[in-house]
């Protein structure tokens, strides 16, 4: 029971021989290797995620527009909250919670 032989015969077949070229040839050297494939997924991932988040902010955004436009009490409102507006005859009081 001698494997030697028969690793040996494995080894020197030509098809063997190809296909750890190709596999070798594939994952290191070649300008579209598997880590490269690997990486540009990920990223593509992460970039449709983003995409999602830029999504609800335009739609969020574009909501908000439409009740400025809609009347003046809301511009008012807006800047208050946002911005920190107040009347000259009026005080803030900035509370942050924690």
């Amino acid at each position: 029971m001698n494997i030697l032989p028969t690793v040996y015969s494995i080894i020197k077949n030509k098809y063997f021989i190809a296909l750890s070229v190709f596999i070798i040839w594939m994952s290191f050297f070649d300008p579209k290797d598997w880590g490269l494939i690997y990486e540009r997924n990920e990223k593509l991932k992460e970039l449709q995620k983003s995409e999602l988040v830029l999504t609800k902010q335009i739609t969020e955004t574009s909501k908000e527009l439409a009740l400025l436009k809609s009347s003046a009490q809301t511009i008012e409102k807006y800047a208050r909250e946002k911005y920190l507006m107040k009347k000259d005859n009026e005080d803030i009081f900035i509370v942050k919670v924690p």
